[in-house]
């Protein structure tokens, strides 16, 4: 993996802005921490850090390839083409001929040969830019489903661009300014298709590319759904996915590096686990990996989404399948020390102890591998969520995740409320995406409502999920692949009737059959449990005097946005939020966004 920046402009000469981009590039060094390079021309500059996957020797960037008689083209790439081989074989037959083993030169070549026709082809994970000078032009493009981010500001006459804000910010013409727009959509807890939170910047699309020339911006789609009936019999259906899935994992294993799995002991984890064991073809090669908190064996207390510890389960699952299981244990002192990391590395807050036990776990995981296969997307690709399957958040008129909102709103400052407005905000983003839903003619009812909720799922939940997941990972140099995101599994799952999604009347009960013989029965049968956090009583303990320092401070940068008896009351025990929204999780998230607002200088507007 990678990170990729620069800047194209059609009015300047750029050939002395080499330093500009090589400033906005050294923000990425984390993402890319084996090399970096600069690339300069008159009318662009591209910048790369290089995280070596494949082709450590050959797989240099920003790479340059030319059609017969032309001017060469230029890449910058983050991310991985999992077809890179079949890609390759076509294009030697069409007489393209390489210097290197790398997928970043397949990519580029298929860009020679079919232009922005070559994102269809691609089977992959990845953001890249390509400047064309016979076309005058920079294309930018994104994978399907957003695994790897990409963000730009136009502006009259050129663009800046890069993997992450903070290459943005980098730049001088780029400001840490954010709107009332912005703040809502980030204490919404929902993620905008596009939006950046920070003002005149932009997400480009998952599934989408942007062309940039003298006329502009002009963004487009290259890759969505499509909805139709599914005539295969439940049998078919549960070995299209197993191959489906068996193929993904074995074509995310190939890596000049070392490789291991992300093992909760959840279902979906170890099947990839499984499978990964299964393409290894011997017993013990395939290094798996998995988190506890120190003290959850005492404090630990179930509820409705963390209704039993994974740790058992792990350990189950890895001795069944015979991977090499390591179990990373981190301390309460060492979640709360990264809180600030956490921000650092996404450019936004998060989720404050997730985020957090994220980062530290692929931390560890770095020091044995540097590629990793993790189990994300199952839950929203097969609907293993408790949206999909109780009437009261199936039903309701917002997005079933966005209660996080009622965790801020009784300590946000009633003049902000009415200013940002978030229910009618929430409420516009939440017709906007209903309306992108692609339809079945014919579908009852029922069937169509759950077919809303995939599609809200995944084009609103799972992008923000992907990107925590790259965030993190990537602050550590670590490379996490994504199985159950490869775009021929969603397009075969997306029109699965919801029987048989739920087969034998289980939560993601055509997941269980698909992997049925390569699991132990507790293992298969366990019920969906969420990303473990700690319960250790400190934690709250330490976030509650953190929020007193920080309401001591006159000049804290939060005073705008709460109210502070409020918040003292939570800092006091006197008050809790609503549902599955911790008191914890208020605290720690306004405490990340006052070290957001200080160490970006974010300006309020």
């Amino acid at each position: 993996m990678c990170g990729i920046a620069g800047w194209a402009d059609w009015e300047r000469d750029l050939r002395g802005e080499a330093e500009t981009v090589a400033a906005m590039t050294r923000t990425l060094v984390p993402r890319g921490p084996d090399a970096g390079d600069v690339w300069v021309s008159r009318r662009a500059v591209l910048g790369h850090r290089r995280l070596a996957v494949i082709d450590l020797a050959g797989g240099a960037q920003p790479m340059a390839a030319a059609r017969p008689g032309q001017d060469e083209c230029v890449i910058t790439f983050a991310g991985e083409i999992y077809n890179f081989g079949e890609l390759r074989s076509e294009l030697q037959g069409r007489g393209h001929r390489f210097r290197t083993r790398s997928d970043t030169e397949v990519l580029l070549r298929a860009y020679l040969e079919w232009g922005e026709d070559c994102l269809p082809r691609l089977n992959g994970m990845f953001s890249f830019a390509v400047w064309d000078p016979a076309a005058g032009r920079l294309l930018l493009a994104r994978d399907r489903l957003g695994v790897k981010p990409l963000y730009y500001r136009g502006y009259d006459g050129g663009v800046v661009f890069g993997s992450e804000q903070k290459a943005l910010l980098a730049h001088p013409l780029v400001e840490p300014e954010v709107d009332a727009g912005g703040l809502a959509e980030l204490l919404c807890l929902t993620q905008t298709p596009g939006h950046a939170v920070f003002r005149g910047i932009r997400a480009l699309r998952p599934g989408h590319l942007a062309v940039i020339d003298r006329r502009g911006v002009r963004e487009s789609c290259y890759w969505r759904l499509h909805s139709a009936p599914h005539d295969d019999d439940p049998e078919t259906t549960a070995a299209t996915v197993r191959e489906l899935l068996a193929d993904t994992v074995e074509r995310q294993l190939v890596a000049d590096v070392p490789v291991g799995t992300l093992l909760s002991g959840g279902l979906d984890s170890s099947a990839v686990t499984a499978l990964a064991s299964a393409a290894s073809g011997t017993v013990g090669t395939v290094a798996s990996y998995s988190i506890d908190f120190a003290g959850n064996d005492e404090h630990f207390r179930p509820d409705a989404n963390r209704p039993e510890q994974d740790a058992p389960f792990a350990r189950t699952a890895a001795a069944h399948i015979g991977s090499k299981h390591t179990e990373i244990v981190l301390r309460t002192e060492d979640v709360l020390a990264a809180q600030s990391e956490v921000v650092t590395a996404r450019d936004l807050p998060g989720l404050a102890d997730i985020n957090a036990a994220q980062y530290l776990l692929f931390r560890e995981v770095k020091g044995a591998v540097t590629v990793a296969l993790s189990g994300e997307a199952a839950d929203e690709v097969f609907g293993g969520y408790a949206w999909f399957h109780l009437s009261e958040l199936l039903d309701g008129a917002t997005f079933p995740w966005a209660v996080a909102l009622d965790g801020y709103r009784p300590v946000l400052d009633p003049g902000l409320l009415e200013r940002l407005r978030p229910r009618e905000y929430l409420a516009d983003g939440y017709a906007t995406a209903l309306a992108e839903v692609p339809r079945l003619d014919g579908e009852p009812a029922a069937d169509a409502r759950i077919r809303e909720m995939f599609h809200l799922t995944l084009t609103r939940w799972l992008t923000m999920l992907l990107d925590f997941k790259d965030r993190m990972s990537m602050r550590s140099g670590l490379e996490v692949r994504v199985p159950f995101c490869d775009h021929r599994l969603l397009e075969y799952a997306w029109n699965v009737p919801w029987a048989l999604k739920t087969l034998d009347g289980r939560n993601k009960g055509l997941l269980r059959a698909a992997v049925s013989d390569l699991l132990p029965a507790a293992v298969l049968n366990r019920r969906k449990t969420s990303f473990p956090v700690t319960h250790h009583p400190g934690y709250r303990a330490a976030l509650a005097e953190l929020m007193s320092a920080e309401l001591a401070d006159p000049n804290s940068p939060l005073d705008p946005l709460i109210d502070r008896a409020a918040v003292r009351a939570l800092v006091r025990g006197r008050a809790e939020p609503a549902g599955w929204w911790r008191a914890s999780d208020t605290l720690a998230s306004l405490l990340q966004i006052a070290f957001w607002l200080r160490h970006y200088r974010v300006r309020l507007v």
